[in-house]
């Protein structure tokens, strides 16, 4: 884990101002150890702000920071991996958390822990941070919104099945701190999706999640299992038939992720010598043909389907489908609370070409939630703030 910077016995650890709270750099094993605990399992951390993610990433240096009584002796309340990408030409660095940090966003003194964070980040050299709070903003169920699908219609236009008050006041509390919401598209919007597609599974049965399906989520699952359809759990030798397959996905349906081989090869060992078994490729065969791909990613109580990958031909088997019952039901086993589907678009139009990824994962029966998306703000001083204009204009010439 060459990319992360640990702490020296000499590195400092701050007190925050109520002087019952201290913030420092930890190493990754006091980390992961706070993510595996229960007070840091309650708080439901994501896949991207495990310390193995640092490894994944290219062309950023990591941070893993800790705050609570006593972080060097693993008494913590909050963590972050902090990603830092330097500003070419300078020694100063934009900071990023990706759906971090992982904190308690209901506490009344959130400025307790995120001013000395920003501090931290501040003296580490960086000149602005990207954080991407956990709360939900609005949720819209499956059934809700189906029969509201038509031209030019967005999730924005229908109400919402839920509103979270504390997305919203959350949301409220980083604008007046002087945060700014990275709204739209390419380098100056979300590197994360706002939008995601979750299927609750806590408290439900295995004919339940049958039962949530729709008709032709149902049909399509019998229609595999009668073709012949075999579902299995590959291995690292076979992200070279994923790959090869996603880049037929992404010709097909009009996409580009950007991700080599090499990038899941990557990933999926980083995540695997964290913990075995908590990044897995599914494999849907037929007549001894890999047919789709998909890879599933699981942390504490939470699993995520990270990215589907299928061929051109024999889709009237249905293979995708069948992996994805397969998923569910395993997600379901190892005792998942949610099953996050990831991204799907904001659009309502049958007439725009994404909306058929909605209309797929709508077919579960589960619900898409908006998230906080990402906020931004330069750390204090004019010059750091001329930086991060520069900064921005830099990526919107890349």
């Amino acid at each position: 884990m060459s990319a992360l910077l640990v702490p020296s016995s000499s590195s400092p650890v701050r007190r925050a101002r109520n002087q019952g709270l201290a913030l420092g750099t930890i190493t990754p094993e006091t980390y992961r150890a706070f993510l595996a605990a229960p007070e840091g399992r309650a708080l439901g951390p994501g896949f991207l702000q495990c310390p193995s993610w640092a490894d994944v990433k290219e062309g950023w240096r990591a941070h893993l920071i800790g705050w609570g009584p006593d972080p060097q002796a693993g008494a913590l309340t909050g963590a972050a991996l902090v990603l830092l990408r330097q500003f070419p030409g300078t020694r100063k660095y934009f900071a990023y958390l990706p759906e971090g940090p992982v904190a308690d966003w209901s506490d009344p003194d959130v400025d307790a822990w995120l001013d000395p964070l920003l501090e931290h980040l501040r003296r580490a050299g960086a000149f602005a941070v990207r954080i991407g709070p956990s709360p939900a903003y609005r949720r819209w169920d499956a059934a809700r919104l189906k029969p509201l699908a038509g031209p030019g219609r967005r999730l924005g236009d229908v109400l919402a099945s839920e509103v979270d008050p504390l997305g919203s006041a959350v949301a409220d509390r980083l604008r007046v701190r002087g945060w700014r919401r990275c709204d739209g598209t390419g380098q100056g919007g979300d590197a994360q999706p706002r939008h995601v597609f979750q299927v609750p599974l806590a408290g439900r049965t295995p004919d339940d999640l049958w039962a949530g399906l729709n008709q032709e989520w149902r049909r399509n699952v019998r229609r595999a299992r009668k073709e012949g359809v075999e579902v299995v759990v590959g291995s690292a030798a076979d992200l070279r038939e994923f790959s090869r397959l996603l880049t037929l996905t992404e010709r097909r349906d009009g996409f580009r992720l950007g991700r080599s081989l090499a990038y899941y090869e990557r990933q999926y060992a980083a995540l695997n010598a964290e913990e075995p078994g908590r990044m897995k490729l599914y494999l849907a065969r037929h007549r001894g043909e890999i047919l789709a791909a998909h890879t599933m990613i699981t942390v504490g109580r939470r699993t995520w389907y990270q990215t589907g990958a299928s061929a051109d031909h024999r889709r009237e088997v249905r293979p995708s489908n069948a992996l994805q019952w397969r998923m569910l039901l395993d997600a379901h086993a190892t005792g998942a609370d949610v099953y996050d589907m990831r991204g799907v678009p904001s659009t309502l139009d049958p007439e725009e070409r994404t909306y058929g990824l909605l209309r797929w994962k709508l077919g579960t029966g589960g619900q898409v939630v908006e998230t906080l998306g990402e906020w931004e703000r330069p750390v204090g001083g004019s010059a750091n703030h001329a930086l991060h204009r520069a900064f921005q204009a830099y990526l919107n010439r890349r």
